[in-house]
């Protein structure tokens, strides 16, 4: 255990630079005296490690000095083969050097993690956007990116859902995130940090101006705090209902029993309330609020007028009998 913990130090130092010994121990999940002790164990080794007191003190490595630690457990050659996204790295221009790195990854691997490694890409494919509607139009997802590894400003023309509906501003993208196949901007501006949708893009216009990053932030952080934010204005209602077994189920409520269970759930709206609960049918009857059990209960009555009425022996749109060898519901399944 300690000796990979030593191995992970070594390779934080390697790739991020210095480092306190507060910022060690958060990586490692360890205490600052734990790593005062494995800093000592690695010098000791001969890794030419120093620190530096004061505020913009730390840990570093030497100039130049890399590690030779190149070997990959199993777990860990197949974690590189199924983390990559070929779908989103050829939408920002990377898929052949996603490509090329792959190959020079299991080039570089023993016989047997290149077995793991072409397992994994044989059995387990990612395809992060969801069934219903077609893929977001993002022509200018690619020059966002050039923008954020650019570190440059740019101008866009960007849709929003309030008015006024188009606008023009100014932003720093800070991150891209993609999202249940949506990839979002997030970007510092004028107003703050704000997310962007990027298929909403209308124009972009790249400028000269560098800008950096403020310190603190962190594009993971940011992204949970949004969604938590967005959850937290999401659900600001809530509704008592019953629910059959099946209903629980589809609804993810744990039952109670074999019989009907009681709960309440957080809702946005009636609105959106009525449409959701509708598709549970028979499976769900909602207590409170009154608003919305009065409102689907209208609307199950309309369905149940609707759906009692005989079919055949409704006028057609045009006003004109069906024609001689056609049966009512051919005529219906033309109209």
């Amino acid at each position: 255990m300690r000796a990979s913990r030593l191995v992970t130090l070594l390779l934080l130092l390697q790739n991020r630079g210095r480092m306190t010994a507060q910022q060690l121990a958060g990586e490692l999940e360890v205490s600052v005296r734990t790593v005062y002790r494995d800093v000592e164990a690695l010098a000791a080794a001969g890794v030419p490690l120093y620190g530096e007191a004061g505020h913009a003190g730390g840990y570093r490595l030497v100039d130049g000095y890399r590690t030779r630690l190149t070997g990959l457990t199993a777990d860990e050659a197949q974690a590189a083969f199924l983390a990559a996204l070929p779908g989103a790295a050829a939408e920002l221009g990377l898929g052949e050097a996603l490509a090329t790195a792959q190959l020079k990854l299991r080039a570089a691997l023993p016989a047997e993690l290149r077995e793991h490694a072409r397992r994994i890409q044989e059995r387990f494919l990612l395809d992060a956007p969801g069934w219903y509607g077609e893929a977001d139009r993002t022509p200018y997802l690619a020059a966002v990116a050039a923008a954020l590894w650019a570190r440059r400003a740019v101008v866009l023309g960007y849709r929003r859902w309030r008015a006024p509906e188009e606008i023009e501003r100014r932003v720093e993208p800070y991150g891209l995130v993609l999202k249940s196949g949506r990839w979002y901007l997030v970007a510092g501006g004028r107003t703050g940090i704000r997310t962007y949708r990027v298929d909403q893009i209308l124009e972009l216009r790249p400028l000269e101006e560098e800008f950096v990053v403020p310190d603190g932030f962190e594009l993971a952080a940011y992204w949970n705090g949004y969604l938590a934010d967005f959850r937290a204005r999401l659900h600001t209602g809530e509704a008592l209902v019953r629910l059959t077994p099946e209903g629980a189920r589809r609804l993810g409520v744990t039952p109670t029993g074999d019989g009907w269970t009681e709960a309440r759930v957080p809702i946005e709206s009636i609105d959106h309330a009525h449409g959701e609960f509708l598709r549970l049918g028979a499976d769900i009857e909602v207590m409170a609020p009154a608003e919305l059990r009065d409102r689907i209960a209208r609307t199950a009555r309309t369905l149940a007028t609707r759906y009692e009425d005989d079919p055949g022996r409704r006028a057609l749109p045009t006003g004109q009998p069906p024609s001689a060898g056609h049966s009512p519901a051919d005529t219906r399944a033309r109209v």
